[in-house]
């Protein structure tokens, strides 16, 4: 049963939904919290448009800090106007937000837990031809790892404005995972969004099948085709992995009895250690790990990539097959 009306995909790979990038979402939404509240401000690495600032800087210039390709000073920068009362949005490429500034966000963010949003575009192999220089898949095990910091990586332009609009809300320290391609929209405006509320789009009882970030579209089509197989899948879309929603998650597992998992990351640090962590401790079941298995990224379209580290659909139908038999030898 799936429970949002229009959700389920009508043909059994490609149904024809709009396509636009979930970095688009973010910019739309800074943009009208730009319009709601006056202490909204919004600074940039020398890559506003590249991640969507620019109609925030066009419209409201003396609320726009161009801090060039300096990230470590954009993060004090932040800090700072956080003490003084400012909302900021700090936007960069993912890689640049997180991995080259882990020490200042964790000194002058999360430490003091300064009201700060970190945006970071670009992210995963999705990224596409920069390359593996480029294409971080360790972004959320490192602010995972640090106190006070929440990690939503939406699934679809919507989720990705109401994951904005959410950010603005939550007093503290926020990373934000977007995406450069254009990708399929296929969750419905009125979806609602809450911070650390999974969404169950379809209940089942063979198998438990979670995805965060771009993979939630692809763990949809996995899931059409194992529908055809007779499979009844229980399909949840993990928006927020930081605070993780494990009543949610243990509640699906006790029920299907397996699980798989599925991100556009490393398999250490994400998703699937989250989910693998949170049942170890009460409901331990068969898990499989749909992610990037320990190596860098490399230039490529994104869907070429995704093939060629594993993360494709019939990956996750494979990975499905093999925890069902796993739980049928328990």
């Amino acid at each position: 049963m799936y429970l949002y009306d229009g959700l389920a995909p009508s043909d059994l790979i490609f149904p024809p939904y709009d396509e636009l990038e979930t970095r688009r979402g973010f910019g739309d939404a800074l943009f009208e919290l730009g319009k709601q509240n006056t202490r909204v401000v919004a600074l940039a690495a020398d890559l506003a448009e590249s991640i969507r600032m620019d109609k925030f800087m066009k419209h409201f210039p003396d609320r726009f800090f161009q801090c060039g390709i300096a990230e470590a000073n954009m993060i004090g920068v932040a800090a700072g106007l956080a003490t003084a009362g400012f909302l900021p949005f700090a936007g960069s490429f993912a890689n640049f937000i997180t991995g080259r500034v882990f020490d200042q966000i964790r000194q002058s963010i999360c430490y003091s837990r300064k009201n700060v949003k970190l945006a970071g575009s670009h992210a995963g192999l999705t990224l596409g031809e920069d390359g593996a220089s480029h294409q971080i898949l360790e972004d959320i095990a490192l602010m995972r790892s640090l106190p006070y910091m929440v990690v939503i990586n939406p699934c679809d332009y919507w989720q990705t404005y109401q994951a904005t609009l959410a950010a603005a809300r939550h007093e503290g320290p926020v990373y934000l995972r977007f995406g450069r391609p254009k990708w399929p929209v296929f969750l419905p405006r009125s979806m609602p969004f809450q911070l650390g509320k999974a969404l169950i789009l379809k209940e089942g009882k063979d198998v438990t099948l979670i995805a965060t970030g771009h993979m939630v579209w692809m763990a949809m089509q996995a899931e059409a085709i194992l529908r055809q197989e007779g499979i009844d899948v229980e399909f949840i879309n993990i928006h927020t992995i930081k605070p993780l929603d494990e009543e949610t998650i243990r509640r699906s597992a006790q029920k299907t009895g397996a699980v798989v998992t599925c991100e556009e990351h490393q398999i250490w640090g994400g998703l699937g250690e989250a989910v693998a962590a949170c049942l170890a401790q009460s409901t331990p079941v068969p898990i499989e790990i749909v992610g990037v298995q320990g190596r860098f990224g490399q230039s490529g379209k994104p869907i070429e990539l995704l093939k060629e580290y594993g993360l494709d659909v019939p990956d996750i139908v494979r990975a499905v097959h093999r925890v069902l038999q796993r739980k049928q030898q328990q």
